[in-house]
């Protein structure tokens, strides 16, 4: 059996043993590889990283939507940029007050691809007639378009490569741009005690354009290094310091079921650790 390792970062890393690769793609800029583990299930990594599996993707699918959308509490038209696994769209959708959720991903090969290999990540999200596909870069999109949203969700790669952009002062100005007064946005922002760097870049050029910026945390196992922070941008700090009744209140009338958030789970996240706030405190 062969062993696929991780190379995210430098003298630390994990392996997955390789049951079988599904599909592998070398290009002269990237390298794409699915392959099947005896612990995780279906694995997808991308140039040495790890991007989802099939066993936990759920806790990062879960937190980067249910999180921001029961927060928002009448989230209507909901933006997600990248997430072409389909993981995202596919929690969106569960919220019945949702009318319209958009995807901008840049390929629609991804998309099949994972359709295919992953398709209990979209679960049928793709045919539901309230999503909207655009095949398109999610920073020409947040800058050139005239819709509006309640919710813009970053489902990106790591801020090297083709990504990095994503993480960009004017990604986020674009994303200010076409949120609705009181609108909320969260993203990806890698793990933070193999990453400190990121939250302080990101706070600071989210900082010209929401007056709340700040981070929540989950725990995903195949993203190692500890726990996975998730910036949260909002012109209204009172959004994210909402009872836990309030959100359970929320969560109940939706009817979702979930298997790691929950509203406790929800008010606790935003509470970060010591060194992350003292991180934070140099921003």
């Amino acid at each position: 059996m062969t062993v696929y390792k991780e190379t995210l970062y430098d003298g630390y890393g994990q392996a997955f043993d390789v049951e079988e690769v599904l599909f592998e793609q070398q290009t002269d800029s990237w390298h794409l590889i699915i392959f099947r583990n005896p612990k995780f299930g279906t694995v997808m990594a991308l140039d040495g990283i790890i991007q989802t599996t099939e066993k936990d993707e759920f806790i990062y699918h879960e937190m980067l939507t249910h999180v921001p959308l029961l927060a928002h509490g009448a989230a209507k038209k909901v933006l997600i940029i990248g997430g072409g696994d389909g993981g995202m769209l596919r929690e969106v959708l569960k919220h019945p007050t949702v009318e319209s959720a958009t995807q901008v991903e840049i390929d629609q090969a991804v998309i099949d691809m994972c359709v295919e290999h992953l398709p209990n990540h979209s679960q049928g999200a793709y045919d539901n007639p309230r999503a909207k596909i655009v095949i398109g870069d999610g920073i020409d999109y947040v800058c050139q378009s005239d819709e509006k949203y309640d919710v813009i969700i970053s489902d990106c790669t790591d801020p090297v490569g083709p990504g990095e952009v994503l993480f960009s002062s004017r990604f986020y100005e674009g994303c200010k741009r076409c949120l609705n007064e009181g609108g909320i946005f969260v993203a990806q922002n890698g793990v933070v005690y193999m990453q400190p760097e990121e939250v302080v870049t990101t706070r600071q050029r989210l900082s010209p354009y929401f007056s709340d910026q700040t981070f929540y945390t989950a725990a995903v196992p195949t993203y190692i290094g500890g726990a996975m922070t998730f910036a949260w941008a909002c012109d209204d700090h009172t959004v994210r310091q909402q009872s836990v009744e309030l959100i359970t209140e929320r969560f109940n009338a939706s009817g979702i079921k979930t298997r790691y958030y929950n509203p406790a789970i929800h008010v606790g996240s935003f509470a970060l650790p010591q060194y992350i706030l003292e991180e934070l405190g140099d921003a």
